[in-house]
């Protein structure tokens, strides 16, 4: 996977060297933002072949010299060092993982450091402080620690204890989960990271909530949120269920497009997305992903082959799921390429709804003026772009609305 990924990351990283634009671009995009989002694309790329080197060779490191269950054995020393039984699997997890969080942190740190205060802020992306950088990871492994235990420990119960149906059992707890997470996340967790204030009345408020009526959205509240106090980058989502809605706009988002059309037909986009029910049929995708990925657990969680190959002796249950996650990401890699292209599929049809609404002009000039404000690549291979975009490259999406305006006429 490291070598495939490698040579794809090569071709793109030619592809952004190209000193022009591509033609459809060119007297779109300006000279002056393609050659900044060159400089930008170029360093980010010449980051991620050193990232991803020093990633690669730590993995192999571990896994040769059998360090998880050297590192497996340690934590139960540790938890007996502080008097507790290490007999108990959750609790030798937990010390397990533990360990592991601080190892990454320590890993992870130096390339986040110079990701956000070199790359980020040589080309005027980083808002942050190095105080407000560090608070962010402090609160993250904080949260961390408050919701991780929990969870780790119902899942080595609900392995021990699932008998036949352990598949179905653990699908269904993360199903729990993950409806508990998307409801409680943006209303409890999100605003320890960012404040969330209500649109201002104006005119950009009144055509959205305009825009959400005629087409039945039940738009309960409209954010916008201080991304301006970390990065420039703009974005726009939405969550809630049922019959209660929210958007949340970047207020970078509303910075960059002067003209409230732009914003709105971003969010036109996005009612698309819902409209088309988009949303509905990527998480039904994903769990039924999840329920096979279980059953193929359970086939092999009790393999001793498995757990001897990468050096233990015993067979905890979360090694288990750890390394059959990690021996199966070839296969993960093959879906998410799947995933991708239904992706890249729904994105056009949303841009398709929005121009069906009436704001082409407006969706072009929105998305040309994002890709210029965020620098995004504006070459890229088809190959890579193909493996791992799940948004197809502004060409693509102009080229797109530019052929239905055609058709139209």
């Amino acid at each position: 996977m490291y070598f495939f990924e490698t040579y794809l990351d090569l071709r793109q990283h030619s592809a952004l060297k190209l000193p022009t634009l591509p033609r459809t671009l060119v007297g779109v995009i300006s000279q002056d933002k393609f050659q900044k989002s060159r400089a930008y694309s170029l360093d980010k790329s010449r980051f991620h072949f050193v990232h991803e080197f020093v990633t690669i060779v730590m993995d192999s490191t571990i896994l040769f010299f059998g360090v998880l269950p050297w590192f497996w054995k340690k934590s139960e020393h540790f938890v007996t060092l502080v008097g507790l039984n290490a007999e108990n699997e959750i609790l030798h997890t937990l010390s397990f993982l533990a360990g592991v969080m601080i190892w990454s942190q320590i890993t992870d740190l130096p390339f986040s450091l110079y990701s956000t205060f070199v790359i980020e802020a040589r080309h005027g992306f980083n808002k942050q402080t190095i105080l407000l950088f560090f608070r962010d990871m402090i609160k993250s492994i904080v949260l961390s620690i408050l919701i991780g235990p929990p969870i780790v420990a119902a899942i080595i119960v609900i392995v021990q204890k699932g008998g036949p149906y352990l598949a179905i059992y653990l699908w269904a707890f993360m199903f729990v989960l993950s409806i508990v997470m998307m409801t409680v996340y943006p209303v409890l967790i999100a605003p320890l990271f960012n404040k969330f204030t209500p649109l201002p009345d104006g005119q950009l408020r009144e055509k959205i909530e305009k825009l959400a009526a005629s087409l039945k959205f039940p738009l309960k509240k409209l954010f916008v949120i201080d991304g301006s106090t970390r990065s420039s980058h703009s974005n726009a989502y939405m969550y809630g269920f049922f019959k209660n809605k929210r958007i949340v706009l970047y207020d970078t988002l509303v910075q960059q497009c002067k003209d409230d059309e732009e914003v709105v037909a971003v969010i036109a986009h996005e009612l698309g997305h819902w409209k088309l029910n988009h949303t509905v049929y990527s998480f039904v995708a994903v769990q039924i992903l999840t329920l096979l990925q279980f059953g193929g657990y359970t086939l092999v969680r009790n393999s001793t082959d498995l757990f001897r190959s990468f050096g233990f002796d015993t067979q905890p249950v979360l090694i288990g799921l750890i390394l059959f996650q990690h021996t199966v990401i070839p296969i993960q890699h093959l879906v998410s390429f799947g995933l991708n292209l239904v992706s890249r599929a729904f994105e056009f049809q949303a841009d398709a709804f929005a121009k069906k609404l009436g704001y082409a002009s407006a969706l072009r000039s929105g998305l040309v003026k994002l890709q210029e404000e965020n620098l995004s690549a504006m070459n890229t291979d088809p190959w890579y772009s193909a493996y791992h975009y799940s948004h197809p490259p502004l060409v693509e999406r102009l080229a797109a609305i530019d052929k239905s305006d055609k058709k139209d006429d």
